[in-house]
């Protein structure tokens, strides 16, 4: 388990998480995980909805890299 450091904020925390997560390492992991794979005969709605959210998330990542 990891302690936190005198002075250590929470916001170091999240950040060193959302770094961590998209690392290609583990999107690599994640993707073979069955949970985080997408079946193909999944209904047209959720697709759509998916096909927002990453657009959404791309959007997301791309203000945060200015």
């Amino acid at each position: 388990m990891m302690t936190r450091k005198n002075g250590e904020r929470p916001e170091g925390l999240a950040a060193d998480i959302r770094r961590q997560m998209s690392t290609e390492a583990t999107k690599r992991f994640l993707r073979n995980l069955p949970a985080f794979r997408a079946d193909n005969d999944i209904p047209e709605h959720f697709r759509e909805l998916l096909s927002r959210l990453d657009g959404v998330e791309k959007m997301v990542t791309s203000d945060r890299s200015r």
